[in-house]
């Protein structure tokens, strides 16, 4: 059911991340830059309303309006226009999954405000029906900088009156919480205030809901608050409920017991929350948006837009924390093609849709899903992986196995991880889970009513591995590859489990397969929900946001969407994967960079040359444990302190530093890395617990190092080394780069990586960019070979995508239909060589893009081979010329590589006649 209507326009995509600078009109002054470089789609991040000084715009407070912080509707307007002008489009990043739960949010203001009554109650994803009775048809919010009767007694909870609503509130620093108005009369009563308000109140609490009666009297409530007489009787009504007295603070409680809202401090929010948030966001509240009305509420604005022409595509953020995605694709699908008829007659060909979906290894993209392709984390796995050695596993997990008792393989450190997040982080998550599979599961002979579920339900979520699975969608459709995962994960739960134990895991996964066409009852389906809910946080958690830090063999293969325990990809599992994209979603994205991605795409190319030089990269990393004296210092111990060494490798800068001010500013990226790293291990560190001794003994080191006085030597030896294997890391970057720009699919360019990317994780990689610097480049045109001996100024990659962009755009059905075809390399450096055609009418595109090139000697003058290099290639018979879109033609076009050039190919050929 995949989608093409609009896609085949999408010949290749640009991120620009808002805010941090970027506006809707700074984004429109780049769009002849963009339209230069051979892009078609601007693809921007969310645009909607987000918290006052969100940097990410993922906290959405309001969906029908653009965020004024970066312009408004009219200034989308123009961008809009300008992409036009230049015959390009606009993809627009959504939001579905989540909200800010936060007081610029109306909606959940509204209902904090008024409970179950809220029109809005069964918007967000709230358990009204929790079993603990204190918050019991309340809303749990663990926002307190500490316990409640500590923040109660020393008097951090302030009632006041808000002028500008008529609600009353509880002030907590930042935050606000508002009070349920059918409390109001006894408030105003204690101040004498007109019998007009407490008669308009009384009624407000007999009515006990919003309502005409309740905006009538809040509104009485504003002017009367406006005049002297009201300004003396709310300081008197806060005073009353000072928590500095003894008297107020019992005041004070028995108003907050009689809220729709129950406080607490925030570390409760990980053993009593009611709510589903974002992964462990407790700031992020989940939408119902599969109730229709939500969905129309959240999507309208941004339909009418794409109405108007003035978006052309949409990419969903974190489909797996839909409850029914398949039904959410369906119906966003419907609505775009409902509206594309309305559409301006100029408006290009619209209706993309693109998903952010992580795929583990043999996962497929549901074919329920009516879109277009996932965001392309799964072709950036792939693509990384073809072009590391496989061969240097075995003196890597050596080196890694002696960095101490913490150095162990993937898989354990994965469920170490997985155990330590269902007890400390998601353990109200998974109560949730247990308790719903209690009330469905059979038990008539009461054969395992003693049985505990939470040793057999962490066993299972222990081994599942995919983020999800899609029993609890209200589609129809196809359940095989979910029942293959989650029979996997309850087998080899059993192994670990009690006979008895055993037998409710049965029971449990054959509940959790239910489909909705056998009509299960509701029970279930809010099980299978919940357990859905609860593995793909967990998934996420436990492996990129933990295991990616404690993990260190080779940190190249520690991105998003990659298994790292998968060090290398045959060339030959490669082709597979291109062939199966171009047949079911031949239109998704390719991505080899992201606003997620943990280190830059040309950063990781670099390290990947490691796994071709195991040996010597082992001696250097021994040589500077010996010499850097971390043990005994306090930090960092050697887990830490190896992956330290390949941050630096991987990111360190191609010319030296010119001066003290691009020193510092280095450090103190390293240093920002290394907290976060530190703490989203959560082994000597973290978050909510920081143990600043540690962090700061390996700041220390950091500085230590990284001083050119104190550590000069070592300095030398890292300049050198990095040096040593730059010209074959650029090389995979080129790599890496050619694959993207013409495998199936439609490439996507992250902002500032048409030059070399060698950022850290978040926030380095989203970082304003010198767009200025990058347009100046690409306005001087230059041959390939210039640009490749220019090439640490990156512009040899900025060429390489401007002359590949322009030849697609030249050439659209090459690419949208041609083939896929496999070429097969011969010769004794065939593993050197990722060979394939792509064909359809009578234009055939060769391209051969180089592999493991540190073997092949490639220089650091101009990246060119070293030696004579025999590859050859089975390619059929083709009669006429061929021409190259990368610099010269090799004398043969079956041997592509040539010593003296740079090892790569992307060669054309027209049939004779055409």
């Amino acid at each position: 059911m995949n989608s093409s209507h609009g896609a085949p326009s999408v010949r290749a995509t640009y991120r620009l991340q808002f805010r941090g600078g970027m506006t809707l009109d700074g984004a429109t002054a780049l769009v002849p830059q963009l339209a230069r470089l051979g892009v078609s789609h601007l693809y921007a991040s969310p645009l909607l309303a987000a918290c006052p000084g969100s940097t990410h715009g993922y906290d959405t407070v309001s969906h029908d309006r653009i965020d004024p912080v970066l312009g408004d509707e009219t200034a989308l307007a123009r961008l809009a226009a300008r992409l036009h002008a230049h015959g390009m489009g606009l993809i627009v990043d959504i939001v579905p999954n989540h909200m800010a739960a936060d007081a610029h949010n109306p909606w959940w203001m509204d209902v904090l405000t008024w409970g179950r009554a809220s029109p809005h109650a069964n918007w967000f994803d709230i358990d009204w029906d929790a079993p603990d009775p204190d918050i019991r048809g309340r809303v749990m919010l663990p926002f307190l900088d500490r316990p409640f009767d500590d923040a109660l007694a020393a008097g951090m909870l302030a009632l006041r009156h808000d002028g500008d609503s008529g609600l009353f509130f509880i002030r907590h620093h930042d935050h606000r919480f508002p009070l349920r108005p059918t409390g109001y009369a006894s408030l105003l009563a204690d101040v004498d205030a007109p019998g007009d308000l407490l008669a308009a109140f009384t009624t407000v609490a007999m009515r006990a809901g919003p309502g005409r009666e309740s905006e009538a009297a809040l509104h009485r409530l504003r002017q009367w608050g406006a005049t002297d007489a009201g300004r003396v009787g709310m300081a008197r009504i806060a005073m009353l409920h000072d928590g500095a007295s003894l008297s107020g603070r019992a005041r004070l409680a028995d108003v907050l017991a009689g809220q729709a809202w129950r406080l607490a401090g925030w570390r409760d929010g990980a053993s009593r929350l009611n709510w589903r948030r974002f992964f462990d966001i407790t700031g992020l509240v989940s939408l119902c948006v599969e109730r229709e009305e939500v969905f129309d509420a959240v999507h309208g604005y941004v339909l009418s837009l794409y109405r108007r022409g003035l978006v052309d595509g949409l990419r969903v953020d974190h489909i797996d924390g839909l409850s029914v995605p398949a039904i959410y694709c369906q119906r966003l699908r419907a609505r775009l093609d409902r509206l594309t008829p309305d559409r301006p007659e100029d408006a290009l060909p619209g209706g993309a849709v693109y998903v952010e979906k992580i795929l583990v290894a043999g996962e497929c993209l549901p074919a329920a899903w009516p879109v277009d392709g996932t965001t392309g984390y799964d072709f950036m796995d792939q693509v990384s992986a073809v072009l590391h050695d496989a061969h240097g596993a075995g003196v890597l997990d050596r080196l890694w196995a002696g960095c101490g008792p913490d150095a162990s393989p993937l898989g354990p450190i994965v469920r170490a991880a997985r155990a330590y997040l269902l007890e400390h982080v998601f353990c109200a998550e998974s109560s949730h889970l247990a308790t719903l599979l209690r009330h469905c599961l059979p038990d008539g002979d009461g054969s395992w009513a003693a049985q505990d579920l939470r040793p057999v339900l962490e066993c299972l979520l222990l081994q599942f591995r995919p983020y999800r699975t899609y029993f609890g969608d209200e589609a129809v459709q196809d359940h095989a590859a979910d029942h293959l995962v989650l029979d996997a994960a309850g087998r080899a739960a059993c192994q670990v489990t009690t006979g008895a134990q055993a037998m409710v895991m049965e029971d449990i996964t054959a509940l959790l397969s239910a489909c909705p066409e056998q009509a299960p009852p509701p029970v279930v389906r809010r099980a299978q929900q919940a357990f859905e809910h609860l593995t793909a946080p967990l998934a996420a958690k436990s492996l990129e946001d933990t295991a990616f830090y404690r993990y260190g063999r080779l940190l190249s293969r520690n991105e998003v969407g990659s298994d790292p325990a998968l060090l290398g990809l045959p060339v030959a599992a490669f082709h597979a994967c291109c062939l199966s994209r171009r047949e079911r979603f031949p239109h998704a994205l390719l991505a080899t960079a992201t606003h997620d991605h943990k280190r830059g795409e040309d950063a990781r190319a670099r390290l990947a040359v490691l796994s071709a030089m195991p040996v010597e990269w082992e001696r250097q990393v021994q040589d500077w444990f010996a010499h850097n004296h971390a043990a005994g210092r306090g930090g960092p111990d050697r887990v830490d302190e190896v992956m330290l060494y390949q941050t630096l490798v991987g990111a360190w800068p191609l010319e030296p530093f010119a001066n003290d001010a691009e020193r510092l500013h280095f450090r103190r990226r390293i240093r920002q890395w290394q907290v976060k790293a530190l703490r989203e291990a959560k082994r000597h560190t973290g978050w909510t617990r920081p143990d600043t001794a540690y962090e700061d003994a390996c700041a220390g080191f950091v500085d230590r190092l990284l001083d050119p006085v104190v550590s000069a030597a070592f300095l030398r030896q890292m300049a050198g080394f990095v040096d040593h294997i730059a010209p074959a890391g650029a090389v995979n970057g080129l790599a890496q780069t050619l694959l993207r720009l013409t495998a199936p699919g439609v490439p996507d360019l992250y902002q500032g990586c048409e030059l070399w990317d060698f950022s850290l994780v978040d926030p380095d990689n989203r970082a304003p960019v010198n767009f200025d610097y990058r347009a100046g480049l690409l306005e001087h045109d230059t041959s390939f070979a210039a640009a490749a001996a220019d090439w640490r100024t990156g512009r040899v990659k900025q060429d390489m995508i401007r002359r590949i962009l322009a030849f697609r755009q030249n050439y659209p059905d090459l690419f949208t239909f041609g083939t896929y075809e496999p070429v097969e390399t011969t010769g004794r450096d065939r593993a050197h060589g990722i060979a394939f055609l792509r064909r359809h009418g009578g234009t055939s595109l060769l391209v051969v893009a180089p592999r493991l090139p540190h073997a092949l000697g490639v220089g650091a003058a101009n990246l060119a081979a070293g030696r004579d290099i025999d590859l050859g290639l089975e390619l059929p018979r083709l009669r006429g010329p061929w021409h190259s879109l990368l610099g010269d033609m090799p004398w043969q076009v079956t041997h592509p590589f040539t010593r003296g050039q740079v090892p790569l190919a992307c060669l054309v050929h027209h049939a004779v006649g055409e």
